[in-house]
């Protein structure tokens, strides 16, 4: 299908215009208002009639008006709450808000496949469902999902494309199975008897629980998980105590468990359970008591089979071989997990990192940008992957 390379190639200008203006104006989750203003416009124009789901979320199908699945084509909204270092003409101007994780090259890349399909109607069966998804950064897809995005019409299969900087340009990743982890945030209130810190045999410590807590957790990665499933529970923030003088009564701590593999929530061998398990029984050997709350935010991220299959040979054609494919499996987390848990479904990484371009640097970093030149690679991906999955 050569006229979708040339398609695509005329529209490069275009879709490197729409990345700059959602790069240059980002917006954290569900406060996607411009953003979501914008997407409306942009699809109105192409004759099509978005909705809202959830607040900030766009969708619109495009029918062919024959008989056929539906796939959904996702891209998310959402920016984060850092103050963007890169350097760009085209930098953030919403101060301390950057688009440092690639969600605006994932709408640029979506809207000019729906322009191309637009036009393109007669090329497919069934229908396209294009879903632009807010707050991807703090599990927004359930809120799409309870709210029916994968209904009327019902989603047959979805297939969604993350850039990565960790995958050198030219070359994507897709692999079959787990292929991002699942995320657990915890909160830990660890509370004791605070006193003078020149009697603390008059006091109960909490500082001294919280140390042993953070350093036994790390058992269940190491001593009770299999080492080939891996598992990573992280402090990211600890908060005691108001002089040096003085014993505080009670630790707060907050973090995250992320697990490739997990036993169900209610089983002992799941990750969570295990973590849980240790800080209360340290929490009890040094007499404090604890308040743990856990915040199921991602479930792991499952690959379909069939869809990788197609997902190859849409590689293939929008790259011309297949030696372009690298295996992908990261311990980050996705809320597409959520759509591919219901429907058959595949998330493929599209590389972008260039070290001459100083596009290696990682996700979330305040220096992080994008090769512009794979963005036409996106476009095209979703355009032939579509075409493959509805019409064979």
């Amino acid at each position: 299908m050569a006229w979708i390379d040339q398609e695509i190639t005329k529209l490069e200008p275009e879709i490197i215009r729409l990345y700059r203006h959602f790069h240059q104006h980002p917006e954290t989750g569900f406060k996607e208002f411009q953003t979501a203003a914008f997407i409306e416009t942009y699809l109105t124009d192409l004759g099509l009639a978005p909705f809202r789901v959830a607040g900030t979320g766009v969708v619109a199908v495009l029918d062919s008006g024959r008989p056929g699945p539906t796939l959904m084509l996702r891209a998310d909204m959402d920016a984060l709450p850092v103050t963007e270092a890169t350097g760009l003409s085209y930098a953030s101007r919403n101060p301390g808000v950057m688009h440092a994780c690639g969600h605006d090259a994932h709408m640029a890349m979506l809207l000019a496949a729906a322009s191309v399909l637009c036009r393109h109607k007669d090329a497919f069966l069934g229908r396209i469902k294009l879903v632009f998804q807010p707050n991807e950064e703090v599990a927004g897809a359930i809120h799409m999902i309870h709210q029916g995005v994968l209904e009327n019409p019902k989603v047959d299969a979805a297939m969604g494309i993350h850039i990565w900087s960790q995958i050198p340009s030219g070359r994507v990743g897709i692999s079959s199975g787990t292929v991002m982890g699942g995320l657990d945030v915890f909160k830990i209130r660890i509370t004791g008897k605070g006193g003078h810190t020149g009697y603390p045999h008059k006091a109960v410590d909490p500082v001294i629980a919280a140390a042993g807590v953070i350093q036994a957790v790390q058992a269940v990665q190491t001593r009770q998980i299999d080492a080939q499933e891996p598992c990573v529970i992280m402090f990211g923030k600890i908060a005691a105590g108001e002089k040096a003088n003085i014993i505080p009564s009670h630790v707060d701590l907050e973090g995250t468990i992320r697990f490739l593999h997990a036993a169900p929530e209610e089983s002992p061998e799941n990750p969570t359970r295990k973590f849980i398990r240790i800080c209360r029984h340290i929490c009890d050997a040094h007499m404090c008591t604890c308040k743990i709350d856990i915040d199921h935010e991602n479930i792991p991220l499952v690959n379909d089979n069939a869809m990788v299959l197609l997902a190859k040979k849409t590689a293939v054609q929008v790259f011309g071989s297949p030696d372009v494919i690298v295996p992908a499996r990261y311990i980050p987390s996705e809320d597409f997990s959520e759509f591919t848990s219901r429907v058959p479904g595949v998330f493929v990484f599209l590389g972008c990192a260039d070290p001459e371009k100083g596009t290696d640097i990682p996700h979330h970093n305040p220096g992080f940008k994008i090769d512009e030149s794979i963005l036409k690679k996106g476009a095209e991906f979703h355009v032939h992957g579509a075409l493959t999955y509805l019409n064979g």
